[in-house]
């Protein structure tokens, strides 16, 4: 059973590496990346099968009958699991990690259906391959009956060829290319070795930080004031923004566009895809342009937390403490204070990651999601019978017969789009095929040859291209309304897409940002190293520079203000989730620690790797510092004093 086991595994993985090559453009080769998966795949197998083979071998001296049964079921189960878990691999080129056990089963159930991938094919194919590997197993059992010498050579032979692989030079590790390394992985290998980490270490906590400035070379010195709230500080947040604008005479309407997945690879100047964004491309020259903007998670479960408040991520991003949050304050709450009315717009369910009760603290006034759709209005194409929800125009055309309110309060809107998620089905396919093809050819003047790359992800790419045209609608729909006069727009995306490979680990949290306004006088682009982080401190110091709102004296925030510099820099400091429960990433100045790895950033976030042990050393002392500060905050909800 288990050579039968070791020569499917095998042939999975050969199956996987087929259908990675045929499914995305990959700028590495078959011949790099086979060597090094078999042997992990080896390495995996004769682990599970040596856990596996001390209880068939407790279990025989029960029933030999019995153990065969429970060797097969573990096997077959074993199989499935690879399987889901490289199908999983396939969709989304990340290995599923420790993620996994952030979601509840509703969620994940959700999300596996909007993939398409719930339905009676891959139910019934699964039974259909669960039954014929217990074929394949029982015809082992009555057929491969083996002799001690023959059992004995083929473990030897096994041991020699592992021993061949292991010192046989696979090449050295591209620590660069992230998609090269986890295409090597074994899914379930990884999968079993995060699920460990997980369970046996996540309630250790440890309380000893400290509270001081990270460097000197960072914009805002904080002065934290109280050990019971590790977060607390007093700071001076200068006003960034005014020189860029006229002067404000009334307190003007914010309004903020949050694009589901819109990286900075495919939107933009200097996006490295070629943009897929004209309108926006076409705003950049009326705005304020940040290139090396940063999300502070690579999913979209860290975008309200990030952007609005700056707030730690708990164990599992700061949403998931809904059911007692610590004490915040936020962009929403703190303009609600001074006046502000705030909507918010979403054309899917906002219970979603537990987004609405986030809002709910923050106090949104105005809560539209999928529920609170005119009839009038058609959600988007099912997969397998399922949607999200309402398309962008949709979202944005329901949410102008809401907003801006002409009450007389200054308005606070934030609009949220949905069609740029998997599975990738847009609105108006047609008229977005052809659209596809005219922007390879006259926008990005594509060559023949280098067409089908971008084919191979079409479906992704059209919804990119809808998605900017539903900002173009609505900015110009917005554009008459009197008050378009008086508004501030900010764009921006929560996280590079996963789907089309990544060229460096920090490139899914690379995401535009674009601050577009009629009262703009000075439209710049900047090269700042700057992250979501920074702009609600940018964004209340400018109102109470301009407008005498009143902030908070003591703030949590954990960024710094927006860079304004035209060379690059960087001068934050902050840790960044790549999923839930996965917090590997720490930035600080023009340096990012990842995976235990050191790199330097450069303009564009290029990487590349360093060897500086001190400055190791001191990035992930900093590093530990805030996850025991997150921690004691997940423990004690200690975060901002109620006052």
């Amino acid at each position: 059973m288990s050579l039968i086991f070791s020569i499917l595994m095998i042939l999975l993985r050969v199956i996987e590496l087929l259908l990675i090559f045929k499914s995305h453009s990959i700028r590495v080769t078959f011949g790099e990346v086979v060597g090094f998966s078999v042997f992990e795949d080896f390495n995996w197998i004769l682990y599970f099968l040596g856990l596996l083979f001390i209880l068939h071998v407790i279990n025989s001296l029960l029933s030999i009958s019995f153990a065969k049964r429970f060797t097969q079921v573990w096997l077959v189960i074993a199989l499935l699991v690879q399987t889901a878990l490289v199908l999983y691999f396939l969709k989304t080129l990340l290995p599923l990690g420790k993620d996994l056990f952030a979601y509840n089963i509703d969620d994940i159930i959700l999300t596996v259906r909007s993939s398409g991938q719930l339905n009676f094919m891959t139910i019934g194919g699964g039974i259909i391959l669960s039954a014929i590997l217990f074929f394949a197993f029982n015809l082992a059992n009555k057929h491969l009956n083996f002799k001690t010498k023959t059992s004995i050579a083929f473990t030897i032979a096994l041991y020699w060829f592992l021993i061949f692989l292991y010192f046989v030079p696979l090449g050295e590790s591209d620590i660069l290319n992230e998609v090269k390394a986890n295409i090597q992985l074994n899914k379930s290998k990884y999968l079993s070795e995060e699920a460990f980490d997980y369970f046996m270490y996540k309630n250790e906590y440890y309380f000893d930080f400290y509270l001081r400035s990270l460097d000197d070379a960072l914009f805002i010195k904080k002065e934290y004031t109280d050990p019971s709230y590790p977060f607390l500080h007093k700071a001076d947040y200068p006003d960034v923004l005014s020189p860029y604008f006229d002067s404000l005479t009334s307190a003007p309407d914010i309004v903020f566009v949050l694009i589901e997945s819109l990286g900075k690879a495919y939107s933009g100047k200097d996006a490295y895809l070629g943009s897929f964004t004209p309108f926006l491309d076409s705003l950049e020259s009326h705005s304020l342009v940040w290139t090396n903007a940063i999300s502070s998670t690579g999913r979209t479960f860290g975008i309200l937390p990030g952007l609005f408040a700056g707030l730690p991520y708990g164990e599992r991003g700061f949403q998931e403490l809904f059911e007692d949050f610590p004490h915040h304050q936020s962009l929403i709450s703190v303009l609600n204070g001074n006046g502000y009315e705030s909507s918010f717009f979403i054309g899917s369910d906002v219970s979603f990651d537990h987004q609405k009760e986030f809002l709910q603290y923050a106090g949104v006034s105005q809560l539209i999601d999928i529920h609170r759709f005119d009839p009038k209005y058609k959600k988007m194409p099912p997969a397998n019978g399922f949607t999200w929800g309402y398309g962008d125009k949709e979202i944005f055309s329901n949410g102008l017969s809401f907003f801006p309110k002409n009450d007389g309060n200054p308005q606070l809107g934030i609009f949220q789009t949905i069609t740029s998620h998997d599975p990738y089905l847009v609105p108006e396919r047609e008229y977005y095929s052809e659209k596809f093809e005219n922007h390879l050819d006259s926008y990005l003047n594509l060559s023949e040859a280098k067409k089908p790359e971008y084919r191979e992800y079409q479906d992704i790419y059209m919804t990119i291209l809808y998605a900017d045209d539903a900002v173009k609608d609505f900015i110009t729909s917005y554009s008459k309304n009197p008050k378009f006069a008086n508004t501030i727009f900010v764009f921006t995306g929560d996280h590079r897409l996963p789907d089309i490979p990544m060229s460096s680990r920090i490139d899914r949290f690379h995401v535009p940002l674009i601050i577009y306004s009629p009262l703009i006088k000075r439209p710049t682009y900047f090269k700042g190293m700057i992250s979501h982080f920074e702009v609600t401190p940018s964004i209340l110091s400018f109102l109470q520079s301009q407008i005498g709102i009143q902030v908070p004296e003591e703030e949590v925030w954990m960024g710094q203000v927006l860079d304004t510099s035209r060379i690059f820099q960087s001068k934050i400091a902050m840790p960044l989730m790549r999923n839930k429960n996965q917090l590997m990433e720490y930035v600080n100045g023009e340096y990012i620690l990842s995976d235990d790895q050191l790199f330097v950033i450069s303009d564009g976030l290029n990487i590349d790797p360093i060897e500086d042990q001190v400055l190791k050393n001191k990035l992930t002392g900093e590093f530990e510092d805030f996850k025991n500060k997150n921690n004691y905050t997940i423990q004690t909800r200690k975060l901002l004093p109620v006052n």
